[in-house]
């Protein structure tokens, strides 16, 4: 049954089970009752207790590691996730999410000749010389994939002239991000006494690096071959979850002695979006596995308007008729906790208290507001869905001589 209630008073009517109040406003308030609301953030928040499920917490071989929801950036488990640590090669989500941006503005052929500074960088190596021209898109490639030490400060130093500036402007995102437990020495990775994060920060960044359409899609590919210079190169990604944990699409993988084992993972199903991060797990992929199971089993994807389902006749002022009727013409579905019951979710409908003629098919004229615990899981436009006319209106007789006189 579609949930209706009256325009001309505010007014709560109860429909399958969920309360939906109306507030009214005229066309000159509608700006300054209109939500803003700000992009994504990397600020990491618990998520309400009684949603998770302490019975069924995974056993985690994690120094410290965390479990987001990449929508929502909930906190979903956590063993001391705020405590600073070296991150080793997954320092490389920040070089990546950096050179996938550089690549999408100057185009998919960038190439670099590899600086002396880049060839021979120790650890994980493409072995590149200097001098060699690589496509950016190559060394991304490399880096996220294979891990190349020499392929990040390769793609660091055809971005800036220097890897301390690079880092520089590492930093700066971090910053920008929010990201207020993080220092970025290098592009790579390795081990230095300013070039650490926490396992929150970690997470929040990569959810954030995710958006990007170009990294999304490198960390989840397997295996990759490009030339370079006639020689067939294939790399192969270090991350074995992508082939045996169903719905993993990513990230990285990092070891340094100092810092352990970290690993990064994305994961994906049914519309839930999973972050999962460890450092210093001696037993990593077993850690990955158990949060992401645990994660999957709190959350789910719930549909909170089906198309049509919010129905309003509102009132037009000097039309050919009186109302319009109106509707969320689209449906709207959000991630939510498992253990959220139907009324646990708060349902606001903001409506003009009437429109003026002319109304056109299609035009936005209110919303509806969904929130749980005064967090917006998410707004449905509410459209009218037919035009309305201007009333045609007849002058009296003695406007028509006014008129007249007017003119003279």
């Amino acid at each position: 049954m579609k949930k209706t209630t009256a325009v001309l008073a505010v007014a709560a009517v109860v429909a399958a089970a969920v309360s939906v109040s109306t507030v009214l406003f005229s066309s000159s308030a509608a700006s300054s009752q209109a939500m803003l609301y700000e992009g994504r953030r990397a600020d990491v928040i618990s998520a309400p207790v009684r949603y998770l499920s302490a019975s069924d917490s995974p056993v985690v071989s994690a120094r410290s590691c965390a479990l987001i929801n990449a929508d929502t950036m909930e906190l979903l488990y956590s063993r001391m996730p705020d405590y600073k640590t070296g991150m080793a090669s997954t320092t490389k989500i920040m070089t990546g999410l950096i050179a996938a941006e550089y690549i999408e503005k100057n185009g998919y052929e960038s190439y670099t000749l590899v600086p002396e500074e880049a060839a021979g960088i120790e650890g994980s190596s493409l072995y590149l010389k200097s001098g060699e021209k690589v496509r950016l898109i190559d060394l991304l490639y490399a880096m996220m994939l294979a891990s190349a030490n020499d392929a990040a400060a390769a793609i660091a130093l055809s971005i800036s002239p220097s890897i301390e500036d690079f880092a520089a402007v590492m930093n700066k995102r971090a910053e920008d991000m929010g990201l207020e437990n993080t220092s970025f020495e290098n592009p790579h990775g390795l081990d230095g006494d300013n070039h650490y994060t926490t396992a929150s920060d970690l997470a929040a960044l990569t959810a954030i690096a995710l958006d990007n359409e170009l990294l999304s899609k490198v960390v989840s590919t397997q295996n990759y071959t490009f030339e370079k210079e006639g020689t067939t190169v294939s790399v192969s990604n270090h991350n074995r979850l992508l082939s045996s944990y169903d719905g993993v699409n990513g990230v990285k993988t990092g070891y340094t002695k100092a810092c352990g084992r970290c690993l990064v993972s994305s994961a994906e199903r049914d519309g839930v979006r999973l972050i999962a991060v460890t450092l210093n797990a001696p037993n990593d992929w077993e850690d990955h596995r158990r949060m992401l199971d645990y994660g999957f089993s709190l959350m789910e994807v719930r549909t909170l308007a089906a198309e049509g389902e919010y129905s309003f006749d509102i009132p037009v002022a000097g039309g050919t008729v009186g109302s319009v009727k109106c509707e969320n013409t689209l449906g709207l579905n959000a991630c939510v906790f498992s253990a959220v019951e139907e009324d646990d979710i708060e349902v606001v409908a903001y409506l003009e208290k009437f429109l003026y003629a002319p109304v056109k098919k299609g035009q936005t004229v209110g919303k509806v507001r969904f929130t749980l615990d005064g967090k917006v899981l998410g707004e449905a436009d509410i459209v009218a869905l037919s035009d309305v006319g201007a009333q045609e209106y007849e002058k009296s007789l003695w406007e028509k001589i006014k008129d007249l006189f007017s003119y003279r």
